[in-house]
């Protein structure tokens, strides 16, 4: 299952979240927003807890939508720290959808960690 994130929740979900986040901007008119959900899923089972994905309803995030300067549907954006690291649009198969995702795994493999307040105390105290 995927999490629905709103303009709400996205700041504390998304921005804020310790891991990166492969946020999936669809709508519920968008046909390859249906096709390519099963995909992101399996995607995210082959990531475990390296990744969250989440969804945004493009329509009923109207703010989000403009903040991110969507073109068409569906985009994902991988955000780690707050910062959009990789944009993905315009999909033209399966296969270009599959490297696209390829890509993003490798490059959030190659970010470096950030580490939570308890994690620095840990890693102060052990120096």
């Amino acid at each position: 299952m995927v999490l629905s994130v709103s303009e709400r929740t996205f700041t504390k979900e998304v921005l804020e979240s310790q891991v990166p986040v492969l946020v999936n901007f669809e709508a519920p008119w968008c046909g390859l927003c249906h096709i390519i959900k099963p995909l992101l899923l399996q995607f995210k089972s082959q990531c475990g807890e390296e990744i969250k994905l989440v969804e945004v309803n493009a329509d009923d995030n109207f703010k989000l939508s403009t903040t991110y300067r969507l073109k068409t549907l569906p985009t994902l954006l991988l955000i780690q720290n707050g910062i959009v690291r990789k944009r993905l649009e315009g999909f033209r198969g399966r296969e270009d959808f599959f490297a696209a995702l390829s890509e993003i795994k490798d490059s959030y493999t190659n970010l470096p960690r950030t580490y939570n307040s308890t994690e620095r105390r840990l890693k102060a105290t052990t120096l």
